[in-house]
């Protein structure tokens, strides 16, 4: 096996990276990853950033000097140093970059969205619960659960807590209460990758603690869905959609008890919203419903499917034309309570099927995962716990999103 290209050697920018102008320094260029996988960017000079516009793999530092025409021994100097400093940013297609990919822990993405500090964490949740319209706090002395009472699975919103609020509260009251797994199945949306399944092995990292990715459970779904769930290694870096929900279930059980994860992100339908055809006339979908009832079929211990997925995406922040207002906030309420009906009925089809008819004109992010978890669990009955919306005082976005219990 040969040795691998250094990147001082022939550099190579990322994909997925974009520049924009500093505002704070006027003529400066900031390089930064557009998909978060990497939390880092680098400021450039207008040199800097028209050495960096040659990193693509072809070119050496004497190469992108010769082509500057900048000719004097500083020159190489200074594209060696930005080489380095792009590379320790992890913005560079080099074996630090590879090194960050293979690590066992997926490091958190969302700090802003929550605290760093885990004290601060505990007292942002609280107010999930707590705050006006909660459904108060979890009884964490435990309650008896009956087969007949024991939650299948849970809806959940993954828009940021400070929108989301109290509907979290709801949703993740009723997991607490209602179920007894110590394995959770995140089956959430992706919005980063065009795969339309993707699993990580990564074990989460938040300011809680590391959640462990159960190893068994992802080698037994790898066998009976086949390959091609791996093929993006980059999915789940920037993710939230898993991420807010593993970090309130540590909430949870801090101190009560360890519990494993099966992150399973989800992508589009949009095949399936503009043939107008059930999601199970594709092969890799219902290839993976079988998968799922199978793998839970053979595991020996009770699990819990969380879906993670928020309703309608309306307004000018999602190219619709023209500001959130009336009459098409009624509208797009209504055609959220019917999606909502059928999910009460369990009824998976009726909810895609309202979805399609509209071309999913709203963005409904939930629809991959919600379809595929009442098709995998096939629970026996739904309930809505809490519905909300945000609506910017501009109408320039709405989103919706609702808890639901399914049993």
């Amino acid at each position: 096996m040969s040795e691998p290209i250094l990147p001082n050697l022939f550099p190579r920018l990322r994909d997925r990276l974009a520049a924009a102008p500093d505002e704070d320094e006027p003529g400066q260029v900031i390089l930064f990853d557009q998909f978060r996988i990497t939390p880092h960017h680098v400021e450039l000079t207008p040199t800097e950033f028209n050495w960096a516009r040659l990193f693509n793999g072809r070119h050496s530092p004497a190469d992108i000097l010769a082509a500057s025409r900048m000719e004097t021994p500083e020159g190489v100097a200074s594209i060696q140093a930005l080489i380095q400093r792009l590379d320790e940013a992890l913005l560079l297609d080099s074996p630090r970059f590879s090194d960050f990919l293979d690590s066992p822990i997926r490091e958190p993405s969302c700090i802003g969205c929550y605290a760093a500090d885990p004290a601060e964490v505990r007292e942002q949740f609280r107010g999930l619960f707590m705050a006006s319209g909660g459904p108060g706090l979890p009884d964490k002395q435990g309650c008896r659960i009956s087969a007949e009472g024991r939650l299948r699975a849970c809806l959940v919103p993954h828009i940021d807590y400070a929108r989301g609020g109290v509907t979290y509260g709801w949703g993740f009251k009723e997991i607490f209460e209602r179920s007894d797994a110590s394995l959770f199945v995140i089956i959430a949306t992706s919005h980063y990758s065009p795969q339309r399944f993707t699993l990580t092995r990564k074990n989460f990292k938040t300011p809680l603690g590391i959640v462990e990715t159960d190893q068994t459970y992802i080698d037994r779904l790898v066998k009976k869905y086949g390959d091609g769930l791996f093929d993006d290694p980059t999915a789940h870096l920037p993710e939230h959609s898993v991420e807010l929900e593993v970090v309130l279930l540590q909430y949870l059980y801090e101190g009560i008890k360890p519990f494993r994860i099966v992150p399973l992100v989800v992508g589009s339908f949009f095949d399936c919203v503009h043939d107008e055809v059930s999601p199970n006339t594709r092969p890799d979908i219902r290839r993976m419903t079988e998968a799922l009832r199978q793998v839970e079929a053979e595991t020996n211990e009770p699990i819990c499917y969380i879906i993670s997925g928020d309703l309608a995406h309306i307004g000018p922040k999602f190219e619709d034309p023209e500001p959130v207002a009336e009459p098409f906030l009624s509208e797009s309420l209504a055609q959220d309570q019917a999606i909502i009906k059928q999910a009460e009925a369990v009824n998976a089809n009726g909810y895609f099927e309202i979805i399609a008819a509209e071309q999913d004109q709203r963005r409904i992010c939930g629809l991959p995962p919600t379809w595929l978890t009442l098709q995998a669990a096939r629970p026996r009955n739904g309930k809505l716990l809490h519905y909300g919306r945000h609506v910017h005082p501009d109408g320039f976005e709405s989103v919706s999103f609702a808890s639901m219990a399914f049993g």
